[in-house]
């Protein structure tokens, strides 16, 4: 019997009192369980931190903690940005297998049945609180609503005896902390050693000079809540975990799946009352097995004794209930803000494999928060001047491959695709073949687009967690097979997709259109489906058709008609609308009325001020 939310709570937090009782002081219980204390930074990937190996960071109190602790070297974020990745953390759920992923959609899920980790930490006993950014893009349920406290060192405020969880955030890494003048940073811009994609101009030496310093105030405030711990005398019971809660943050790390964007610092101290845990022989050790943040949520309620539900999809990594180290990593990325994108990651210790499901879309999309960044606006200016080279230009151009795969080894920086190698043929194929299992394991819901997956579920009556569930309202492996069509781009293939055209499923026609996007030139037979689609019920399917139409030149006025009548009746999928508009459109006079009145809230707001500026 499934319990509602309130009832959910209710009861784990009976369940709590009774272990509780067995927690009071001078119970055995009470020396054994550990203490947690998880800090969580923003943004950062493993490249701004002296334990990793940078000689100009300013990191001593987290290099001070992996001395003392024990350094992962492989260790991923899901998602490459904030909210998706704390949607996973928070569920132990991937977000991708809730529906979830998109940036700020705060979708619902299941709440009865899907708890969050510190629900089942409270039911255990624990006192858990948090302090700073929640930020779990979940619907239906308030963050605060599963922690007892919130504040920086609220473990004092526990009951006698009791053990303590805290998630303390950092918020002084946020990519918004690399905004601003970067002319006089107090970190040498000459010592920055810049990712191999970004040209060597001032405005980019000097932005990750000030983003280092940046780093260096997260890294104090860390060391006065470390030092805090020692002072109320807690530190000899305490795991203390440091990890960011995804990579960056100049541009092209985070949001993006290459390594800058998802190989992240964990560093993990454990006491030596606790050294069964330990895994290393000595503290100062590194560990080389492969973490997915999906792991941590499992690992720590493990660590606390506490119930770990058989629907959480990590693995416990540490412990005496470890499971078997994960081959394979897995990531995915899908709208950014007011940027549509579909991607997904596979990742071993060596290799990375990434597959674009948009690749007629550049990577570097022109992003209102992204371009705040001194760094992100010298590198387009640089590139509108012809300056880029094949590598420093690939960011700002379509993609040229569906997939990517980078030896990580020997191309840290992720700029050699080895996709074509065939050397290098097996390992695509097996992460290939990974990467569709897994999505077919977790329930990819993001494979039709963000609003067909929402309204799908509401027209239901259900989450979209659900939804994709079902096979019969969301049939993944026809999605996957049709995308895979559309992937090829093969003129061979033209029949094929003209099928899909006439499928009663809209997810069916979006990909049969994608697929008609992806080719170099479109016969008469397919021009003429896609002039139809422009009145397709599905506001998706008619915004792509025209993209399709407009950028092979074909009956251009009915294509364009199409758009502004989506934006003039208040459209559901207006921000669709004004990204096509953007790629399709050097003049936008002719769509100006419409995107003036164009609805849809903050990041429709977004794509209309830069269309109607002079940012273009």
């Amino acid at each position: 019997m499934r319990l509602g939310t309130d009832k959910w709570v209710v009861g784990l937090l009976c369940v709590g009192l009774v272990f509780f009782v067995t927690d009071a002081p001078g119970a055995e219980e009470a020396a054994v369980r550990p203490h947690i204390l998880w800090l969580d930074a923003e943004d950062a990937n493993v490249n701004w931190f002296g334990c990793y190996g940078n000689p100009a960071a300013t990191t001593p109190n987290i290099d001070r903690l992996a001395e003392e602790g024990f350094r992962y070297t492989h260790a991923f974020a899901n998602a490459p940005v904030c909210a998706p990745s704390r949607s996973t953390w928070i569920t132990g759920v991937m977000a991708l297998s809730m529906g979830t992923h998109p940036m700020r959609s705060r979708y619902a899920i299941p709440h009865d049945s899907i708890p969050y980790y510190p629900d089942l930490l409270r039911a255990a006993g624990y006192f858990c609180s948090a302090h700073g950014k929640t930020d779990y893009n979940i619907g239906g349920r308030p963050d605060g609503q599963c922690w007892d406290a919130r504040g920086q060192h609220v473990w004092q405020e526990r009951a006698e005896g009791q053990p303590f969880f805290s998630a303390v955030h950092f918020p002084d890494s946020h990519e918004s902390r690399a905004f601003g003048n970067v002319d006089n940073p107090r970190h040498d811009p000459a010592r920055q050693r810049l990712r191999a994609y970004h040209p060597d101009v001032p405005g980019i030496r000097n932005n990750y000079a000030h983003y280092a310093d940046a780093v260096q105030r997260m890294d104090q405030l860390v060391g006065q809540t470390l030092q805090q711990l020692e002072e109320d005398g807690l530190a000899d019971r305490t795991i203390v975990i440091f990890t960011t809660d995804h990579g960056g943050v100049m541009p092209a790390s985070k949001r993006f799946l290459t390594d800058s964007g998802t190989h992240c610092p964990l560093i993990i101290r454990i006491p030596e009352k606790f050294r069964h845990l330990w895994p290393a022989e000595q503290p100062g050790m590194t560990v080389d097995r492969l973490v997915s943040f999906v792991d941590m949520p499992k690992t720590w309620l493990s660590l606390a004794g506490a119930e770990v539900p058989e629907h959480m999809q990590g693995r416990i990594f540490l412990g005496p209930d470890q499971e078997p180290e994960r081959t394979t990593h897995f990531a995915f990325r899908g709208r950014m803000d007011e940027r549509y994108d579909s991607v997904r990651a596979v990742r071993d210790k060596r290799f990375l494999y990434l597959k674009n499901y948009m690749p007629y879309v550049p990577a570097g999309q022109r992003l209102n928060y992204l371009w705040q960044m001194v760094a992100t606006q010298a590198w387009q200016a640089h590139h509108r001047a012809g300056l880029t080279d094949a590598i420093t230009g690939r960011f700002f151009r379509p993609r040229p491959q569906v997939e990517e795969l980078y030896d990580t080894h020997r191309d840290p920086d992720n700029i050699v695709n080895l996709v074509d190698c065939p050397a290098h043929a097996e390992i695509l194929e097996r992460m290939r073949a990974e990467l569709r299992g897994w999505q077919l394991e977790v329930y990819d819901a993001g494979m039709i687009p963000e609003r067909m997956m929402a309204r799908r579920a509401a027209a239901k009556g259900t989450t979209i967690y659900e939804m994709v569930r079902d096979p019969e309202r969301y049939d993944l492996e026809a999605y996957l097979d049709a995308a895979d069509l559309a992937l090829e781009a093969d003129p061979a293939n033209m029949e094929k997709l003209l099928e899909l055209l006439e499928q009663q499923d809209p997810g069916l026609r979006y990909w049969g259109t994608a697929g008609l996007r992806m080719q170099d030139s479109l016969c008469s037979d397919a021009v003429a489906a896609l002039q139809t689609l422009l009145a397709d019920s599905s506001h998706e399917v008619r915004a792509l058709a025209a993209w399709t139409l407009l950028a092979g030149g074909h009956v251009q006025e009915a294509a364009q008609n199409c758009l502004i009548e989506l934006l003039e009746d208040g459209s559901y999928a207006s921000l669709l609308v004004l990204n096509v508009i953007d790629h399709v459109a050097e003049d936008v006079q002719v769509y100006l009325p419409a995107v003036q009145n164009a609805q849809g809230g903050n990041y429709v707001d977004r794509m209309k001020e830069y269309l109607l500026g002079d940012t273009r």
